[in-house]
């Protein structure tokens, strides 16, 4: 069976967007030959450069497989009048070029229609991959897309300059944007420019290895670490930096890699880290170089797109631009100590936070009473928490935005404000130990920037990126400027899972709700309120976006199962239905063993509303859930609560439960239901949530017992009536903890 290479040929393609597209080039293509019934499971090899995106699919047929198919038509009534064809019979039989006699009456539960059994002759795989890749390729998402031919052409995010699309060695004849493909690619742009031939699709890695151009991003990748390691090797007692992000953007920026090394003045070390560490690496894309202990060394090592430096032309080049970088970095960092952070808060009014939501120094005030609000909550809730740090902090968080170096190195912001507040007399009579509390808050404002970043390193760094995240969510979701699709060109989703780490990473007692009810508070009275939409509803809004990030948080980056995710924060809860059934008369024959047995929490925390209650309920149902005990209570509990549902649905009265009425089948379960319910109550409200899962676990039997000799919705009305207050008391005991009728077994 022949194999399909395509190749997109391209001016180069921003580093950032190289991987995904490549990704999902091969999902596209993969998926036509699968629907088309080209391949029954796509075996795919995928490649990318700057300048090339490439799949090669192993063994696809050269045609499709020719089916047999039977197809219906209009009903026998419609096709024949008295015994004769009608000419819907006729356009029929035409439309499958079939006689009208060889049409055939097929019976269906609608009745009974005229038919036919077809051969469908498959059509060349070259015809149909013709025919529909142009539309794969033109629906590749790209964040930024551009036009070379027109407004009214197609859009792609580079003008594409050559196709190669082989089948074996036949050239699928497809067209894209103006291109139509053959089989010629291109070598590298420097090293081996020009045309490359490519015979066969299994050359085609080999083939342009000859052109110095490394197809495969996973090789270069390996290039880059050895060729790192080597020249690292030449100075004792160093290593490079690693930087996964760095290094996946030089992958993307080379076809051919090598690596030089560098040095620059020892004097730039007196610049801190962060700012020597920024310019080399978020403008040169260089690697820094650290001893042994961690300290920055002067050296740095590029990546560059070529054989290498024998003449050190380009490391002389590179050690020039950065000498420059460098010495910018310097002014900046000293003119900016002419005014200290506090006399820059007056200057963030001349600095637009949102047109509609006023200037930093808005902002600023807003963020200062937030997290004034929400360092009290947590210190009420038994949290220790420094508040003046935070009011301190909170003042001087955006004061960097007015100082030069942050103008230049726009990475830097907020690192310069914590780098600034430690160097700076904030206070004569402030001691040294809070103002490096302050600079630390400051420091970690943005953090976490992503779901692989840490969370800022103390409490009150962690109330202050809370308080500013949140403040930014309230405000646009207000003006109706909330994420949609894929578009958020706010960063609110980020911002709101920054926002989730932090309060399950420090345990922060800390509900979402009364965090954006207090944001949202902040803006009264103010010129923007005026701009809020009246159309969304900000609480609802606010409730749903924030439980799909901790959703996504506890899927996605916690690693919990999708069905354990659904029972901590399933929004269904038969609950406030069930107020019949509270208060059970146990009747004076049955000795309660624990006083406090009829007492019940005061309410139920919304997992949804508290992140780290809602990561430790999911860590206890998931350290359990493949014990058969939890499998056969959880599928208990579902048989429950449908039955409860159908209940209520029904408007039968639910309870109280009586134990004198129960029957002599349901004593059992009456009497492990009694035990486990001693000390219920008290193990949810010490966060003991394994052990009261495994209450609920111990009831498995006798619950598959109950339910296999019991009638719960029985005629006679009291008799149902007191089973399902039984049942009740099982529901909302349980329930205290997750939906365990989310939790999926294997095989159901």
């Amino acid at each position: 069976m022949p194999d399909f290479l395509l190749e997109i040929g391209t001016e180069e393609i921003p580093a950032r967007m190289i991987d995904s597209a490549r990704d999902e080039l091969a999902r596209r293509v993969g998926d036509l030959l699968q629907r088309e019934r080209l391949v029954e499971t796509p075996t795919l090899q995928t490649y990318s450069t700057p300048r090339r995106l490439a799949v090669l699919a192993s063994a696809v047929s050269s045609a499709q497989p020719d089916i047999t198919e039977q197809v219906t038509g209009p009903s026998l009534k419609v096709a024949y009048k008295d015994g004769a064809p009608t000419p819907a019979a006729a356009a029929f039989a035409r439309k499958l070029n079939v006689p009208v006699d060889s049409l055939e009456k097929i019976t269906t539960p609608k009745g009974e229609y005229l038919g036919a059994t077809v051969k469908k002759k498959g059509r060349p795989a070259a015809e149909i991959l013709a025919e529909s890749l142009p539309k794969e390729i033109a629906g590749i998402y790209w964040a930024k897309s551009m036009y070379w031919r027109g407004k009214s052409a197609e859009r792609f995010v580079r003008p594409v300059r050559w196709l190669v699309s082989l089948l074996d060695g036949e050239v699928v004849p497809l067209e894209f944007a103006g291109i139509r493909a053959g089989h010629t690619s291109e070598g590298h742009r420097i090293l081996s420019p020009g045309s490359l031939p490519i015979d066969r699709p299994s050359n085609y890695s080999s083939a342009l290895a000859k052109a110095s151009v490394v197809t495969s991003a996973a090789e270069r990748e390996q290039r880059i670490r050895k060729a790192l390691d080597a020249a690292t090797r030449t100075l004792p007692g160093a290593r490079w930096r690693e930087d996964k992000s760095l290094l996946d953007t030089v992958v993307n920026l080379t076809e051919f890699p090598s690596v030089v090394l560098g040095n620059f003045d020892p004097e730039f070390l007196a610049l801190a880290d962060e700012v020597l560490v920024t310019v080399m690496r978020d403008h040169q894309k260089y690697f820094a170089l650290e001893d042994a202990s961690g300290k920055l060394l002067p050296h740095f090592l590029a990546v560059l797109n070529t054989d290498g430096d024998p003449d050190g032309l380009i490391r002389h080049g590179n050690e020039r631009v950065l000498r420059a970088r460098f010495n910018d970095a310097r002014f900046f960092w000293q003119t900016d100590q002419k005014i200290p952070l506090r006399q820059r808060v007056d200057m963030l009014k001349a600095v637009t936070f949102q047109k509609d939501l006023g200037s930093y120094f808005d902002k600023t005030m807003r963020v200062q009473k937030l997290g004034s609000l929400i360092s009290e909550a947590i210190r009420n809730a038994g949290t220790p928490v420094r508040s003046g740090v935070v009011f301190k902090a909170a003042l001087l968080a955006k004061t960097d935005l007015t100082t030069e170096l942050v103008k230049e190195f726009t990475e830097l912001q907020g690192i310069v404000g914590g780098l600034y507040a430690k160097v700076q007399q904030l206070d004569p009579i402030l001691p040294a130990a809070t103002a490096e509390a302050i600079g630390d808050a400051i420091y970690d404002q943005y953090k976490p920037e992503s779901m692989d970043d840490s969370v800022p390193r103390s409490v009150e760094g962690a109330v202050l990126a809370i308080a500013d995240k949140a403040d930014s969510i309230a405000g646009m979701f207000a003006l109706g400027l909330q994420p949609t699709g894929s578009k958020d060109p706010f960063a609110l989703r980020r911002a709101a899972n920054g926002i989730v780490k932090i309060i399950a990473e420090h345990k922060l007692p800390l509900p979402i709700t009364k965090l954006f009810s207090d944001a949202r508070a902040e803006y009264t009275g103010s010129e923007a309120e005026r701009r809020f939409s009246k159309e969304i509803d900000f609480d609802e809004a606010i409730a749903n976006f924030m439980r799909e990030r901790l959703e996504f948080y506890l899927r996605d980056v916690c690693g919990f199962r999708y069905d354990i995710v659904n029972s901590v924060l399933s929004k269904e809860d038969l609950t406030p239905a069930l107020k019949d059934a509270e208060n059970p008369d146990y009747g004076p024959d049955l000795q309660l063993i624990d006083p406090n047995l009829k007492r019940e929490p005061e309410r139920r925390l919304d997992p949804a509303d508290w992140p780290p209650l809602a990561v430790d309920l999911a860590a206890a149902i998931t350290s359990r859930s493949t014990t058969p005990q939890l499998k056969s209570a959880a599928t208990s509990f579902k048989r429950t609560r449908n039955i409860l549902r159908q209940a209520l649905d029904n408007h039968f009265a639910i309870g109280p439960f009586n134990y004198m009425l129960a029957s002599a089948e349901e004593a059992d379960a009456v009497r492990v239901m009694d035990e486990a319910a001693v000390g219920f109550w008290g193990l949810l409200e010490r966060g003991e949530y394994g052990a009261g899962i495994d209450r609920m676990a111990a009831l498995a039997d006798p619950f598959e017992q109950y339910f296999n000799t019991v009638m719960v919705m029985h005629e006679r009305e009291p008799v149902r009536r007191n089973r399902l207050g039984f049942l009740a008391l099982f529901y909302k005991q349980f329930r205290k903890i997750a939906d365990f009728s989310e939790i999926v077994n294997e095989g159901t």
